[in-house]
This record gives structure tokens, C-alpha cells and sequence, in this order.
């Protein structure tokens, strides 16, 4: 019987990654630390890992791949690559969202999670989460809001009930007044290390012990929020004669 060996991808946003894992255990991984677009990034890093490891793409028996939110192109890259290797080599694949993989990053000992990060405009990325028998529960949609409104979002939907914050960009959270009455109620602040790939194929795995895989036809991004070439079309289209 082959080994596990399970490959994560994550083209959310900048702060990407790739994450080979062994046997129910992070074996490499590749950081995206550049500018460079993924679409010139990705294959290179896949090919590094893989070489490092001795290992080919038809090894693989599980493809992870983050589903967002996050960046159309960059969601579109990792997508669009996992679903051409899944379907060229019959690997079975998992979409995973990545506010779920940074909640999970955070879910010892917590009821509730709320996850975060940068969406850029003066937003957030959020969700809000909790420990439940099964893993990790959505309580609220994934949403694009402002910080403020997350933060408001939560305090409706958990009372006073603490809640373990898990933020990529913490300051987004406690550089606002009102974590002031969340710190008091008992809440705390958390920014997650390493890679986040390694949590997505984590979560992958538990997904395909489930029997939850994506079909790779159907498998798409989960945007939030609609892409700046939309916004700029409608924007503009009332000039359009």
C-alpha cells in the first residue's frame, strides 16, 4: 500500500504557500515570499517540493487546494492547476476554505474562532467558527467587511460568550476601540506561524476521511466579494453609449 502523501496549495494572496505532507505529517513546503505572479510561481515551487522529497505528481494521493477568499487571480492559478493534476492523474481532490484552515490553526481549547485577514480597501476577510464534535462549524458566512463591522458581526453572534481570534493581521483587529470590550469579556488575539498550507492539508485529509471530496469539475473559488474588473465595468458602464 502506497503512503499518504498529501500536496496543499494556496494562492489566496501574497502570503502563499505550498505544503507537501507525509503520512499525516507536514514532510516540505515552499513559501511564497516574492512578487512574483503565481501563475510564473507555482510550478517551480511544486517541482522544488517534490524533488526534494523524491517524489512525482502521479505519487500524490490527495490534492488540497484552498478555495478563498482572496485574490481572483491568484485563486484562479491554484484552482485552475490543482484541477488539471486531478484530472490528468485521477488524484482525488479537496477544496478547503482558508479562513477554516486558520481557524483550525486555533481551535485548542476554544468553543468559538473568529478568523481574519487583510482584504485590502479597508476591509477584512472574516468568518466565525466553532469547536463542534464533527471540527470546525461555520456559525456565520464567510464575509468581506470592515474591520469595525467584523468585530460587531461576533459580539452579536457569541454575546458574551470569549472568543479565540485568529488574525493574519492582528493589528486590523486590536487597533480597533471596541476590541476593548471583547478583551474584557475574555477574548484573545492570536497570529498564527508557519505555513498555512500545512493547516489546509490538514483539514484536506480529515475532509477525505469524511468521503467530502470536490469534484474537480464543479470544485470553484469562493470570491466574496466581486473582482475589481466587475467593479470597474459597473462603475463606468453609465458613461458607456
Amino acid at each position: 500500500m502506497s503512503a499518504e502523501l498529501t500536496l496543499a496549495v494556496d494562492t489566496s494572496e501574497a502570503r502563499g504557500s505550498v505544503a507537501l505532507r507525509r503520512e499525516g505529517r507536514l514532510s516540505s513546503f515552499r513559501q511564497h515570499g516574492t512578487e512574483e505572479d503565481y501563475s510564473s510561481w507555482l510550478l517551480p515551487a511544486v517541482h522544488d517540493l517534490l524533488k526534494d522529497s523524491q517524489s512525482k505528481l502521479e505519487d500524490l494521493t490527495l490534492l488540497a487546494v484552498a478555495t478563498g477568499p482572496g485574490s481572483f487571480t491568484g485563486l484562479r492559478v491554484g484552482l485552475t492547476t490543482v484541477k488539471a493534476w486531478a484530472e490528468v492523474y485521477g488524484t482525488p481532490v479537496v477544496g478547503v476554505s482558508r479562513l477554516q484552515a486558520l481557524a483550525h490553526r486555533g481551535s485548542k481549547g476554544a468553543s468559538y474562532i473568529a478568523a481574519c485577514y487583510d482584504a485590502q480597501r479597508g476591509q477584512i476577510f472574516g468568518g466565525l467558527f466553532r469547536r463542534g464534535a464533527c471540527g470546525i462549524e461555520v456559525v456565520e458566512p464567510e464575509a468581506v467587511l470592515e474591520p469595525v463591522g467584523f468585530l460587531e458581526l461576533v459580539s452579536t453572534s457569541c454575546g458574551v460568550n470569549p472568543v479565540r481570534w485568529v488574525a493574519l493581521d492582528p493589528a486590523l483587529i486590536s487597533g480597533q476601540a471596541k476590541w476593548a470590550e471583547r478583551a474584557a469579556l475574555g477574548d484573545t488575539l492570536m497570529s498564527p506561524t508557519g505555513v498555512l498550507a500545512d493547516s489546509i492539508g490538514e483539514l484536506g485529509e480529515q475532509k477525505a476521511r469524511d468521503l467530502q471530496l470536490s469534484d474537480p469539475v464543479t470544485l470553484d473559488a469562493n470570491y466574496v466579494r466581486r473582482s475589481d474588473a466587475e467593479l470597474f465595468w459597473k462603475g463606468n458602464a453609465k458613461h458607456v453609449r
